[in-house]
């Protein structure tokens, strides 16, 4: 009987200690697997991700849609100037002051990172009258149909996908226009990206 009851008390205590080495063994085979990358100097073991794109300039989708904008409206007889494409955080800031730390005119409720341009996903656009100068008159109608170039311009870019932002009712942005892919600005902040971006993370050095 004794032999008997020692020998069950060794079989449940060599029972967890099997246990313990079985779990460290498969966590050490997974953590050898390329689709399971352990950071193991990390205290809380937190998984590895990859290096977001810095992005400098405009998606090529957005690029694309751009230049179909630009000719779509000479079409119509509308001269259209893209004023802005991707913008830095850096510039970002700066127009973000503007009208409050700085002289001029309030344009912008958006800081450093919280703008589609930071992303390259939004461009600006003028009315172009002539070589030398652009407006921003929203009545103005030079190809003389009866309607605004302006919102011809605007039905033109919503027909090719993109959002205007003279329809947010917080902080109307008129000249602004933005292809997202349905990203949100929190998603972009936190490293997430579109597919297609051509430029590389290892290719910033050489492009800036």
């Amino acid at each position: 009987m004794n032999r008997q009851r020692q020998y069950k008390q060794k079989r449940r205590s060599s029972g967890p200690i099997f246990f313990v080495f079985l779990v460290l063994g498969l966590i050490y085979y997974i953590s050898q697997t390329e689709s399971f990358n352990i950071d193991w100097g990390s205290p809380n073991l937190l998984f590895e991700e990859d290096e977001p794109k810095h992005v400098t300039e405009l998606h090529p989708e957005v690029a694309a849609k751009k230049s179909q904008l630009v000719e779509l409206a000479k079409q119509k007889g509308i001269q259209i100037m893209i004023t802005e494409g991707h913008r830095s955080e850096e510039r970002q800031n700066e127009l973000y002051e503007q009208g409050r730390t700085t002289e001029g005119q309030i344009v912008t409720s958006a800081r450093g990172g919280e703008s589609y341009h930071n992303y390259g996903l939004a461009i600006d656009f003028a009315i172009r009258i002539s070589e030398d100068k652009v407006i921003w008159d929203m009545e103005y109608d030079g190809n003389n149909n009866g309607e605004s170039d302006w919102m011809e311009v605007v039905a033109i870019a919503k027909s090719l996908g993109f959002e205007w932002g003279g329809d947010w009712a917080n902080f109307p942005d008129y000249p602004h226009l933005q292809y997202d892919f349905g990203y949100s600005i929190a998603e972009l902040q936190r490293g997430k990206r579109p597919p297609g971006y051509e430029i590389e993370p290892e290719d910033l050095e050489a492009s800036e």
